[in-house]
């Protein structure tokens, strides 16, 4: 943003200083209540709610949600998610990709209005100051004074709260990657380690620096998604506005005078209280038409609408809408993009389900010795040698009996037995034996890996013996 300032007098060839910088001055953003308020708490305690108790809760003694890193494991929601899974762990990123374009080309940034981690909280953080300062008229007036010791009592409550919170996100974020029952036992044991120490502390900044210092200032300079979400929007897609044609000429006005006079008097619906811009988080005015600093959270829809029925005006004056509305044109809520955007969500989503429906609780994966394809022993029978490679994808220990069929008398010579843990990949030299008589020069045959503890997990994988070519018929 750029302010001139002028030097010297006009008498004078004074020089013009342009400032690039000026800086931020301080949002206080008012109290509001309605329907999209409401709708905004609720969402702000369903999904801290969800942050909060997530890594606390388990089944069949698992974690619900933990990316354990070391163990390279993931638990999400009863599954458990394994390296070699990267594919289904990836669907999730393109679900939630796929997600935001749709729900923004209906509406526009719900996504940063109601569901951001930065706007989630942003709110906390402002209900805490609002806790220890009192509401926004009472904390402008008393940063603009002097410092007084009720001041610097309130500012030390108000920095205690955000401190403490800040922590318990920190140490809530930790446990999404080490249990937290672990980690809550090592930090009041002050045992924890050097990396889970620097990420406690680090998020637990991070929550304060950007909740509670800088809040709409990421929002309007450091969010890369304000920026591109026009490339998602068009004429049909439901933003807050406002009515210029119905709210213009604004101005003040006596409360008896009916809504029918407004236009004897020259008066459009808007009353120019201003209670749209003082409740707005980013300090925009949204009479001043869309903005990329809008986040979408609808606070001065509810205020404006609070105002209108206080003077027995109509409702709507600011609202979700869509441009070719606005213009009186026909609009279309349900459009090819939003279809489009449905088809691949539900196309994705549909190929993730049966992806994790199917995965195989143990994979078996078979690799021939390339430096001979067989060996013939002197007892007259062939010899070809393989790699087993099984991973035990289960949350228990598991005991494997590997067999091999497919040809008459073929024979496993040597160890056939494979202990494994959860999650652990094994590897297994096997060599088989078979008659030389009959056979061909490519032999198909079967590799079984059977688990002894668990005799339903049994999984197969087919292979090739090779045969001497003077055998060949």
């Amino acid at each position: 943003m750029a302010t001139t300032r002028q030097t010297g007098n006009a008498s004078d060839n004074s020089s013009t200083v342009i400032d690039l910088y000026v800086r931020s001055e301080k949002i206080y953003p008012r109290e509001v209540r309605g329907l999209f308020s409401r709708l905004r708490v609720i969402t702000v305690w369903v999904l801290l709610g969800l942050y909060y108790l997530l890594p606390w809760l388990s089944i069949d003694g698992q974690p619900l949600v933990l990316f354990d890193l070391p163990a390279r494991k993931f638990y999400i929601f009863g599954l458990v998610f394994w390296p070699q899974d990267f594919i289904l762990l990836t669907g999730l990123l393109v679900l939630a990709a796929l997600s935001l374009f749709f729900f923004t080309a209906l509406a526009g940034r719900l996504w940063c209005g109601y569901a951001c981690p930065q706007t989630v909280w942003t709110e906390v953080f402002i209900w805490l100051e609002r806790l220890a300062e009192g509401p926004a008229s009472k904390r402008k007036k008393r940063d603009r004074g002097g410092w007084t010791g009720e001041k610097i009592r309130r500012k030390i409550v108000k920095h205690g709260l955000w401190l403490i919170f800040a922590l318990w996100t920190g140490f809530t974020f930790v446990g999404f990657f080490t249990p937290i029952t672990e980690l809550a036992e090592k930090i009041v044991q002050l045992n924890t380690g050097g990396w889970e120490t620097f990420w406690v502390l680090f998020y637990s900044f991070a929550t304060w620096g950007n909740a509670g210092v800088l809040r709409e200032q990421v929002c309007k300079y450091m969010c890369p998604y304000a920026r591109f979400q026009s490339a998602m929007f068009d004429d049909d897609t439901l933003v807050i506005s406002y009515d210029q044609e119905r709210g213009e000429p604004r101005g003040s006005r006596s409360r008896k005078l009916a809504h029918a006079q407004l236009a004897d008097n020259q008066l459009g619906d808007c009353i120019d209280c201003t209670l749209c811009v003082q409740v707005c988080p980013t300090g925009i005015d949204i009479r001043e038409g869309l903005q990329y600093e809008c986040i979408a959270c609808a606070a001065c829809i509810d205020v404006c609408d609070d105002v209108m029925q206080r003077m027995q005006y109509p409702t709507g004056l600011i609202r979700y809408t869509t441009q070719n509305a606005m213009d009186n044109r026909a609009s279309r809520i349900i459009r090819p993009r939003i279809l489009l955007y449905a088809a691949l969500l539900l196309a994705v989503l549909t190929a993730w389900v049966i992806g994790v429906s199917q995965r195989d609780p143990v994979m078996l994966d078979v690799m021939r010795d390339r430096n001979a394809l067989f060996r013939e022993l002197p007892d007259g029978r062939v010899e070809n040698s393989f790699l087993l490679r099984v991973m035990n994808r289960t949350g228990q220990q598991q005991q494997f009996s590997i067999t091999a069929g497919g040809l008459p008398g073929l024979e496993i010579y040597g160890t056939a037995e494979l202990q494994l843990e959860p999650g652990e990949i094994g590897s297994l030299p096997v060599t088989l034996r078979a008659a030389s008589e009959g056979l061909k020069l490519r032999n198909d045959i079967t590799f079984t890996a059977q688990s002894t503890d668990t005799p339903e997990l049994i999984v197969e994988e087919p292979s090739r013996f090779f045969g001497p070519r003077r055998n060949l018929r």
